[in-house]
C-alpha cells in the first residue's frame, strides 16, 4: 500500500468517525429538547404559595446598558432586589437610583476598592449580595439580562418542579456582528448536544456540571451548605464551579430552557466578544490538554464531515460526509427553533462556527501566556490556590 493509499484510508476513516459523532450529537439533542426543564406558563397569581425570593444583581461599570435590566426587575414578584455597585467609575449607582428610586424592595450595596486577596471580582460581589439576602431562593442576574414579567417566580418554581437545588434557565441570546452570529449560538448548542441533561443534573462527577451565571436560581440553604461563592472564589467560570460545589454536597441541578423568561445581549460588537471570550475560554476545558482534546473532537465531528462532503476521495466518502454535515445542521436548526435563534443561513455555517470558536480558544490561551488578560479594569494576577489562577 502506498503512502497515498494510506492517506486516503485515514481520510475516509476520519470522515466516517466524524459523521457518526455528528449523528450521535443530533440524537442527543433531540432527546434533550424533549426533557430539558422548561418553566410552566405564568399563573394568575404567580406569587402565591411560593418561597420568598431575593434577586441579586452585581454591577461594575454597567451604566451604559443596565437600564433595561433594572426596569424589568420591577415586574418580578420577589421579596427584595439587592444591587451591588462594585466600585464603578461610570455612575452605575446613579442609574440604579434613577431607574428604581421608587422601588421599596430595593437595597443598594456599595463596594469599594479591590476584592480581598484570593478572590475574583464577580464571586466576591455575588458573595456580598448573598450574605445580605434574606430569601429562601437566591436569583443571580447579570446586567445584560432582561427578564420577562414574573420570570423569577417561574424560574424558582422550576426548583420545585425538578427537585433540583440549582437551576440555570438559559436566556435567549441576542447576537450582533458576523462573529457573534457564528459563535454565540454555540453556547446553548454545546450543552444541548454534548450532555445527557437528566443524567448530568444528578451526577456528582465534576465533568458533567454545566451552569450559566447570566440567570442562576439556587435554594439558599443548598447555596450556604456548599460554601456559597466563597467555595468558588478563584474560579473564572464561577457559575459552572458553583454547580459543582452544590453537587459536591449532595445537591443536583444544571441547565434549563429560559427562552421564555429572559433575553441576554452579552456583547454589542465583535470586538467586545473577542475581549469577553478571551478572558475566560482558557479555563473552559480544565487544562490545555483538555482544551486540545475537546477542540479536536469538535473538529472531527463538525468540520471534517463537511470537508469530506466537498473533497472526499470517493463518492461514498462524500455521501457519508454530507450525511454528517446534514446531522450537524439539523441539530443546529432544531435548537435554533427552540431557542428563537436565526436558522438561515446561520445553522448551515456550523463548521465555520466551530472553526471560529477554536480560534477564540487559541487566542485566549495566547493572551493568558502573555499576561494580557483583564476585565472591567482589573488585570489578571496570581491567586493563592493556583499559581495560574486569575483575578478579575
Amino acid at each position: 500500500m502506498t503512502l497515498a493509499d494510506r492517506a486516503r484510508g485515514a481520510w475516509r476513516g476520519a470522515v466516517n468517525t466524524g459523521s457518526a459523532l455528528a449523528a450521535l450529537g443530533l440524537l442527543n439533542s433531540v432527546r434533550n429538547l424533549r426533557i430539558v426543564p422548561t418553566p410552566a406558563a405564568p399563573t394568575a397569581a404567580p406569587g402565591d404559595a411560593r418561597p420568598t425570593i431575593s434577586v441579586l444583581l452585581p454591577l461594575r461599570d454597567e451604566a451604559h446598558r443596565v437600564g433595561p435590566c433594572l426596569r424589568a426587575l420591577t415586574a418580578q414578584g420577589c421579596a427584595e432586589i439587592l444591587v451591588l455597585d462594585d466600585a464603578s467609575s461610570d455612575g452605575t449607582a446613579d442609574v440604579v437610583r434613577t431607574e428604581l428610586g421608587g422601588e421599596p424592595r430595593l437595597r443598594v450595596l456599595v463596594g469599594s476598592g479591590e476584592p480581598p486577596p484570593g478572590w475574583l471580582g464577580k464571586p466576591w460581589a455575588c458573595e456580598r449580595l448573598a450574605r445580605a439576602a434574606t430569601g429562601d431562593v437566591l436569583v443571580f442576574v447579570d446586567a445584560d439580562v432582561v427578564l420577562t414579567p414574573h420570570a423569577v417566580e417561574r424560574a424558582a418554581a422550576m426548583l420545585t418542579d425538578t427537585g433540583y437545588a440549582i437551576v440555570c434557565p438559559y436566556p435567549r441570546q441576542v447576537t450582533t456582528g458576523p462573529l457573534g452570529r457564528l459563535v454565540q449560538p454555540l453556547l446553548q448548542w454545546s450543552w444541548l448536544t454534548t450532555l445527557p441533561l437528566d443524567v448530568a443534573a444528578r451526577s456528582p462527577r465534576p465533568s458533567t456540571a454545566a451552569g450559566n451565571g447570566q440567570f442562576l436560581v439556587v435554594r439558599a440553604e443548598a447555596y450556604r451548605r456548599a460554601g456559597g461563592h466563597a467555595a468558588v472564589r478563584t474560579e473564572v467560570l464561577e457559575d459552572v464551579a458553583l454547580v459543582r460545589a452544590i453537587k459536591s454536597v449532595g445537591g443536583s441541578g444544571g441547565m434549563a430552557d429560559g427562552t421564555s423568561l429572559a433575553t441576554c445581549r452579552m456583547y454589542d460588537s465583535d470586538t467586545e466578544l473577542i475581549a469577553g471570550y478571551g478572558k475566560s475560554l482558557w479555563a473552559a476545558f480544565g487544562s490545555p490538554a483538555g482544551a486540545a482534546g475537546a477542540l479536536a473532537l469538535l473538529g472531527l465531528a463538525y468540520v471534517v464531515p463537511a470537508a469530506g462532503a466537498l473533497v472526499g476521495p470517493d463518492r461514498r466518502t462524500r455521501l457519508i460526509g454530507l450525511t454528517g454535515y446534514a446531522a450537524a445542521t439539523a441539530g443546529r436548526v432544531l435548537i435554533a427553533a427552540r431557542t428563537r435563534q436565526r436558522m438561515v443561513p446561520d445553522a448551515f455555517a456550523h463548521p465555520l462556527s466551530i472553526a471560529a470558536f477554536t480560534g477564540l480558544v487559541a487566542a485566549s490561551f495566547r493572551r493568558r501566556r502573555r499576561g494580557e488578560l483583564s476585565w472591567r479594569g482589573r488585570p489578571v494576577v496570581v491567586g493563592p490556590r493556583d499559581s495560574e489562577a486569575p483575578h478579575r
